[in-house]
């Protein structure tokens, strides 16, 4: 039996070569237990690939895909991307069509040979081999040996016109696909083929390695790969190529070279890897500087994400603004890197936010469908254009398994990768437990022998982690366990008895003896309630327990808006009102928020309003005038605190992951006299009875060269045709009019937009809409205004009603108005 605890703090100190801080433990004879900031960095893994000398040595290493078999809500997530997006996406995805693609062609000749066949490729072969499952493996072998077959002579694979525009993007990809499916399988293919690969790319010309475009701001993706392979090798040549691709890739390691969300995610770690090499702290220090610019400008919300619905965007910064899927499972995918890297805790932490908080609510239940942006507050997912307020126009929020083409290929590593890292091995023969959910792994440790620990948890919506070990004799190795950054008195338990209490994280808890068959630990991890101010977005407020952040728990209207029964496309609608601030205990805000478990056992898919393990109760007030902006957005923030003379009400919260309709970052009420009145926004200018493109675009004053004209904004009713169709113009007071102008968009041959069959006008008068008399005719001529003068009118608001030709939609880049004295 173990003694009482016995930890103490560890004392980080550099490592002779500037490397990231080592563990000195000041240790007391025959101590049960250890704090540590991480892994050690000493040693070499007798059983496991880690990083080979020069490199800086890595604390963990990742075990074989297949190790860790996946339990409870994980399996199940798991499981469902299998039967759903990612296992079936060739079913709906041309880009996945194995008859055409150039990805398939041993000769890399055929259609869809760029990015989107590897992307989906990387999750679907993860998922195969962490699932275990032989139909899934034989159809991951297919893809993987054509790309092995596809090799030419001079060592390039894959499709050749990408090799002849000099674009190695789209085979960074394809050659993650075969770096897992060794770490899976072993397959001796592998190793020579992308040794060949890399020595092609070692005699590029200079001007030839990586020219531009995505390959220049992802190029980590490329050298991480090259580093890899050098682990298993030993091929001093492939380090010179690693120094050349550092160099031409952006310079990720002066700033944020890059401002797109997902070249954000994917590319501001790069100087950590190649620190490996380079072994220069200000390397490694340069990606957290990166990670903590970002955040700080676009990422004050909560789950971890950052404002980027497209690019981040100055001025766009509050909790509406939005988060691509691909970007949340690139992010999860780099934490997971440096996690490996570096040791350190607070990149499982990130890891665990992001996975916890978003990325179930970008899918939905049944992972068969997902949309492309999700934000802390979105209470209306429709298909209507959301532009400028989200950067891109037409349809963003629909779950619709036939859209979003990058998301739609990307998202299925977000599960598998996590799954791979939920226990990782030390360089002292040991295993950590790194990030947390129901799983098995078998691993070998110590002299050796190979043990089977169980893990059984509800996390992270339970405080308890029950670890079984397992093992045919008795084995002496050290098992760490993650403790959270956000967990205050962390304690563990060996066979019953206590060996540490109240430890704080971020960092690991060492355990370190003989084990024997039956041993269970037990991680108790207590979640506390705690709020958050965001002063940079209004003094809002937003409110966490342990990994989960919460949100207004919200009725939800799913909606058909297309896709087919086997693969339908929703809308999501509220059904309950939204917009509520919180009233909040001044002098201990967490007090306002009551915890209330649900009796049930966490549910398989607990991803759902109504499946939520843990809920908070809380005082709110709606705020009446906080509504809807014109484009169907969640109106802006105003300061905190704001009155409301509404009644006190009791709000109930869920965890974010939970909510697809969600209000994540809330006012505060008060009563103080500092409250402020929330300011209603004026009326929108222009309302539409649909609009795909944008519709601030009909009075921008951004003129057309021309009607086909694809650079300037417009409004178009695309994916409706032959209807009818309306706009209106409001204005901020009575105004006396007399002529319209209307620029109509028209595509020809280009796209679906011609000009109307007929249209008219008419005004609003006692609060009915009256068509105006005296109108001069109704032109549709293209690549000029058209005008129509007609009696003047005294009017508020104005309305053109349009009639769309048979078959065709059609739309609307300016329309100017003006009375008798106005050219």
């Amino acid at each position: 039996m173990l003694g009482p605890a016995n930890f103490c703090l560890a004392v980080a100190a550099c490592s002779a070569l500037g490397s990231i801080p080592a563990n000195k433990e000041i240790m007391v004879p025959q101590a049960a237990s250890t704090m540590v900031d991480r892994p050690p960095l000493h040693g070499e893994s007798a059983y496991y690939v880690g990083t080979r000398t020069p490199l800086v040595p890595n604390p963990l290493l990742k075990l074989p895909i297949g190790s860790i078999r996946p339990e409870g809500w994980l399996r199940r997530q798991l499981e469902e991307l299998g039967d759903g997006l990612i296992g079936r996406l060739p079913e709906i995805s041309k880009w996945c069509d194995a008859e055409v693609s150039a990805w398939r062609s041993p000769t890399g000749t055929g259609d869809h040979g760029w990015e989107e066949l590897p992307y989906w490729l990387r999750g679907f072969t993860d998922l195969a081999y962490v699932l275990q499952d032989e139909s899934l493996m034989g159809k991951a072998r297919g893809w993987i040996d054509a790309l092995l077959a596809s090799q030419e002579p001079d060592g390039y694979f894959g499709p050749r016109e990408n090799k002849a525009k000099g674009d190695l993007w789209p085979n960074m990809l394809a050659i993650n696909v075969l770096q897992s499916f060794h770490e899976a399988t072993g397959d001796r293919r592998v190793i020579p083929f992308m040794l060949r690969y890399f020595r092609w790319q070692a005699q590029l010309a200079q001007a030839e390695l990586l020219p531009g475009s995505w390959q220049k701001i992802r190029a980590g993706d490329n050298l991480e790969s090259v580093l890899w392979l050098y682990s298993r090798t030993g091929e001093d040549w492939l380090l010179d190529l690693a120094h050349r691709i550092h160099r031409h890739t952006v310079r990720w390691d002066l700033k944020v070279a890059d401002w797109h969300g997902v070249n954000i995610c994917q590319g501001y770690r790069e100087p950590a890897v190649y620190y490996l090499l380079a072994r220069e702290r200000r390397l490694l220090d340069a990606a957290e500087r990166n990670y903590q610019t970002v955040m700080t400008l676009y990422g004050q919300v909560p789950g971890g994400m950052f404002g980027a619905d497209e690019n981040c965007r100055p001025g766009y910064h509050g909790p509406r603004q939005a988060a691509e899927t691909c970007s949340m499972v690139e992010f999860m995918h780099s934490f997971e890197m440096l996690l490996a890297i570096t040791g350190d805790a607070v990149q499982a932490d990130r890891c665990e936010e992001v996975a916890f908080n978003d990325l179930p609510a970008a899918m939905t239940p049944d992972l068969v469908g997902l949309h492309y942006l999700t934000a802390p507050n979105m209470v209306k997912l429709d298909g209507a254009n959301k532009a400028p307020g989200l950067q891109n126009s037409g349809d963003m929020l629909t779950y619709n398994p036939h859209r979003y083409r990058c998301c739609q290929h990307n998202t299925g590593i977000g599960w598998p990768y996590f799954a791979e890292h939920l226990w990782m091995a030390t360089r002292d023969n040991g295993l950590a437990a790194t990030l947390y959910a129901a799983c098995e792994v078998e691993a070998k440790v110590g002299d050796g022998v190979v043990v089977r620990i169980t893990e059984a948890t509800d996390y992270p919506f339970d405080e308890g982690i029950a670890i079984s070990i397992a093992t045919p004799r008795p084995a002496s190795f050290p098992l760490y366990l993650r403790i959270p950054g956000w967990c205050r008195e962390a304690s563990v338990s060996v066979n019953g008895e206590s060996v540490l209490a109240a430890a704080s994280g971020p960092g690991y808890v060492r355990l370190d003896r003989t084990w024997a068959d039956g041993d269970k630990v037990v991680l108790h991890l207590p979640m506390e309630i705690e709020v958050e101010t965001w002063p940079t977005n209004a003094d809002s407020v937003s409110v966490r327990r342990g990994p989960l952040w919460y949100s207004l728990k919200i009725g939800e209207q799913w909606v058909r808006s297309g896709g087919t029964d086997d693969w339908p496309a929703y809308e999501v609608l509220p059904t309950t009102p939204w917009n509520y601030g919180v009233v909040l205990d001044q002098v201990d805000p967490a007090t306002s928020f009551k915890e209330f478990r649900n009796d049930r056992p966490v549910s398989a898919q607990p991803f759902v309003p109504d499946g939520a393990p843990v809920e908070l109760r809380a005082s709110g007030k709606r705020i009446p005038a906080w509504a809807l902006d014109e484009q169907g957005l969640v109106g802006e923030l105003q300061a905190s605190p704001v009155h409301s003379d509404e009644p006190q009400e009791s709000i109930t919260l869920i965890p974010m992951g939970c909510a697809r309709l969600r209000i994540s970052v809330f006012p505060r009420i008060a009563t103080e006299p500092q409250a402020g009145e929330w300011v209603a926004p004026s009326p929108p200018r222009h309302e539409a009875s649909y609009c795909w493109e944008v519709i601030y675009a009909l009075s921008d004053e951004e003129i057309p060269s021309r009607s086909d004209d694809a650079a300037t904004p417009r409004l178009t009713w695309l994916g409706h045709r032959g209807t009818a169709e309306w706009v209106t113009y409001r204005f901020a007071a009575p105004r006396r009019v007399s002529w319209c102008d209307v620029f109509w968009v028209d595509d020809g041959n280009r796209g679906s937009c011609r000009a109307p069959a007929s249209w008219r006008v008419l005004y609003r008068s006692n609060n009915e809409w009256r068509e105006v008399s005296g109108a001069s005719g109704y032109p549709t001529e293209l690549d000029r205004f058209n005008r129509v003068t007609f009696d003047a009118v005294e009017a508020t608001e104005l309305k053109l009603e349009v009639h769309l030709q048979p078959d065709y939609s059609g739309g609307i880049f300016e329309w100017r108005v003006g009375g008798p004295d106005e050219a």
